[in-house]
């Protein structure tokens, strides 16, 4: 049977840039926020999040990811809401995707908020992604346009790296990306993965 790695870490500590390595190795990724951004565009979800949070966020039909992320990152059970929301539907999408992948020993499910959301539970081992917190805040202001202060309040929303390493079989420091990559083939090897295995 398959095994699921759940990879994570906190905004900014650049998770998809090392399961995007382990795709080169050659194991399947799933990148959870990419395929809630997906299922957020489906009908049955965008209703739902009309109901719940109102047609201002929406212009021209179009879902304003800006202004939702304004909302529930300022609010817990706002975010909570949105999550009941988009969680179970990407968690279906996922076990779909997990069929297809089935002839793999090993696939990665990447997903910010893979504690908080209790899904690492159904991991069979879990790797958390960290970097110095000045380096995360950063590379998301590069990367989303943002102000510090906002990043920051995100990362409030999440847990921090104390909690999520107590809960991981291993850690990758990704403050030095070519270190960072190392640390994936030691893991490969520890957990016996033949590289390239497609």
């Amino acid at each position: 049977m398959t095994k699921v790695i759940g990879l994570t870490g906190g905004i900014g500590s650049g998770k998809t840039t090392i399961a995007n390595y382990f795709a080169l190795m050659g194991i399947p990724v799933y990148i959870a926020d990419d395929e809630a951004k997906k299922v957020m565009q489906s009908e049955n979800i965008v209703q739902q999040i009309k109901t719940t949070f109102g047609d201002s966020i929406f212009e021209n039909d179009i879902l304003n990811r800006a202004k939702l992320a304004e909302i529930v990152f300022n609010n817990a059970d706002k975010l909570a809401q949105l999550n009941a929301i988009v969680h179970p539907a990407v968690k279906s999408d996922f076990e779909l995707w997990l069929q297809e992948n089935k002839n793999h020993d090993y696939v990665i499910y990447e997903a910010a908020i893979l504690f908080e959301s209790g899904r690492y539970k159904e991991c069979d081992v879990i790797i958390t992604v960290t970097a110095p917190e000045q380096i995360r805040i950063e590379r998301v202001v590069k990367r989303d346009n943002t102000t510090r202060e906002q990043v920051l309040s995100r990362m409030k929303m999440q847990w921090n790296d104390e909690k999520r390493i107590s809960l991981s079989n291993f850690v990758i420091n990704n403050s030095n990306l070519k270190i960072a990559k190392e640390e994936v083939v030691k893991i490969l090897k520890i957990l016996n993965i033949k590289q390239n295995q497609s």
